[in-house]
């Protein structure tokens, strides 16, 4: 079978996916150990049977609904190549805009204190490493398999020096220490939500939060002033439908200057608030 041929087998096994031309040529270039602009120019070479085979398993796991970043082990954030897998949850490109809302609170040049609660991959404390070196990044998490793939991430991306891994419960593993931001991506899907059947192959302790999906905000909102320097900023990531009830979390909490943001689908993803001086 050539390469045009098992592309057209790989596509058709994955019809029913967002992008089954993309997601079949980034398959069968991982099976080759090839990247995709030699799978234009080869078109018509043979395919090695054991190739064939690893890109038929992985399009046949891919069709029954197992991320992509799982298969191929490796998912881009913020232009960072981080190695993810199962039992962390897969970064996606809404979340860039918690970085792009944390950088703002994060004055270039100077330096300042921030801690990531829930960090799974690394993806937004490695993203504020690398754009704001003067920074001190502490990044935890409660699950010791998240940490471990976060440090790895950090040790292969050069930025290990740059960031204090912790284990704990959101503000569990902080102790008395106060910081200038507080950045967090919780979960946020209810019990009950139906979206909750395509993403049964991610933890789903970083993806459902009770039975509204403001659980873990709550614990967040009322947590943050007590581990935040004055005028620090707490950033939280949430649903498209939360935004009114994270603003109204954080009011209640205290916080000032009470703002959400939008992702680049226009839907409200990210609210942010400040502490009294």
């Amino acid at each position: 079978m050539t390469v045009d041929e098992l592309l057209a087998e790989t596509r058709h096994t994955l019809a029913d996916t967002e992008a089954p031309a993309t997601e079949a040529r980034l398959l069968l270039a991982a099976a080759l150990d090839r990247d995709r602009a030699w799978l234009y120019a080869h078109g018509g070479d043979p395919v090695p049977d054991a190739a064939a085979q690893q890109a038929r398993t992985w399009a046949r796991r891919r069709a029954a609904g197992e991320p992509l970043a799982y298969l191929l082990g490796t998912r881009e954030f913020w232009s960072l190549p981080l190695t993810v897998g199962p039992g962390v949850l897969v970064p996606r490109p809404d979340t860039e805009t918690l970085v792009e809302a944390a950088l703002e609170c994060i004055p270039e040049g100077e330096v300042r204190s921030v801690a990531d609660l829930g960090t799974g991959s690394g993806a937004i404390a490695l993203a504020l490493a690398r754009e704001r070196p003067r920074a001190t990044i502490t990044a935890t998490d409660r699950s010791p398999r998240a940490l471990e793939r976060a440090r790895d991430n950090a040790r292969r991306l050069g930025l290990a020096q740059r960031i204090r891994f912790l284990q704990g419960d959101w503000f569990g593993a902080l102790g008395k220490t106060r910081f200038h931001v507080l950045v967090s991506n919780p979960p946020y899907v209810a019990r009950g939500d139906p979206h909750l059947a395509a993403l049964r192959h991610e933890p789903a302790e970083a993806l459902i939060a009770g039975e509204d999906g403001l659980t873990d905000l709550r614990i967040l909102a009322a947590g943050a002033p007590a581990h935040l320097l004055p005028g620090g900023w707490l950033l939280v990531e949430h649903g498209a439908d939360q935004g009114a009830a994270v603003r109204a979390l954080l009011e209640g909490a205290g916080f000032t200057a009470v703002s959400s943001l939008r992702d680049l689908g226009g839907r409200e993803r990210v609210c942010r608030g400040r502490l009294p001086l």
